[in-house]
């Protein structure tokens, strides 16, 4: 069930407690599903699986390869379209997100879909799942940006990963954080360091966290992911399609005729 949550008072690039942003995105998911899914969920689809705003889909990038026979993985999987899609294919498929309010929300989906599949409230730094127990685990733009360890997520899913496992997940792409996040020609003028890892944060009047999201340069993402033992097999940098006009916070056919608005990693551990 959602929660209310204080508005904000002060937004900004800042220092933050780290248990009080964590504590703040699930408590903002959790508030905001509904809202999210009124504003957002057209375009996401109740049964789709869309890798970022940019409308690259599953069903045409096919970048976690063959799953005939495989077991899946979803980190942070809000409503848990990916995986409805996943599994009106067929596909052994297992939803995790911290929000429950989140994948509570998708239980509209699975009525007006008639896919339900298995969901559970997980925080991806500790999954409840045993060790080498999934073929192939995915995120789309869930759990990395809003945790100050995201190492711990890459070594959670490397652990519950079989040998050769496949690892695949898309954020905001870097470089987007020197720019505002604005979808008019404002956002094509660089405001920031590119390496200022200063987290984005919003708090109420109280002082409490509401919000944190967390910048990463590619090196640091490469970095995560290496320690953790995976190797990279492609970076992708969707370009912006012709005819695709919809706005979605920073994201605009503007701004993506001239920025790359999304990386995806597709990793996989050694056999």
């Amino acid at each position: 069930m959602a929660h209310e949550q204080e508005s904000p008072a002060d937004a900004g690039y800042r220092q933050v407690d780290p248990a009080a942003a964590t504590d703040a995105g699930r408590r903002f998911w959790d508030a905001h599903a509904d809202e999210y899914l009124a504003e957002h969920g057209h375009f996401l689809g109740a049964d789709d699986f869309v890798w970022c705003p940019e409308g690259v889909r599953e069903a045409d990038a096919a970048l976690l390869g063959n799953l005939d026979g495989m077991r899946v993985l979803e980190i942070g999987a809000g409503a848990a379209q990916c995986s409805r899609w996943l599994a009106g294919r067929g596909v052994d498929v297992v939803a995790t997100d911290v929000a429950e309010g989140m994948l509570g929300a998708g239980r509209a989906y699975d009525r007006s879909t008639g896919v339900a599949p298995p969901v559970v409230v997980a925080d991806a730094r500790a999954l409840p799942f045993g060790d080498a127990t999934f073929d192939v685990a995915f995120t789309a733009y869930g759990a990395i940006p809003f945790v100050p360890d995201a190492d711990r997520v890459h070594r959670e899913v490397a652990r519950v990963l079989r040998p050769g496992g496949r690892w695949v997940f898309s954020v905001t792409h870097p470089v987007r954080w020197a720019f505002p996040d604005d979808p008019s020609e404002r956002g094509l003028t660089a405001t920031r360091p590119y390496f200022d890892r200063r987290p984005y944060v919003e708090l109420g009047a109280s002082g409490t966290v509401l919000y944190a999201e967390y910048h990463r340069t590619i090196g640091d993402h490469v970095a995560d992911l290496v320690a953790a033992g995976f190797v990279i097999d492609a970076v992708v940098e969707p370009e912006w399609p012709d005819g695709h006009d919809r706005v979605w916070g920073g994201w605009s056919p503007l701004r993506g005729a001239v920025l790359p608005g999304t990386a995806i990693f597709v990793t996989h551990l050694p056999a």
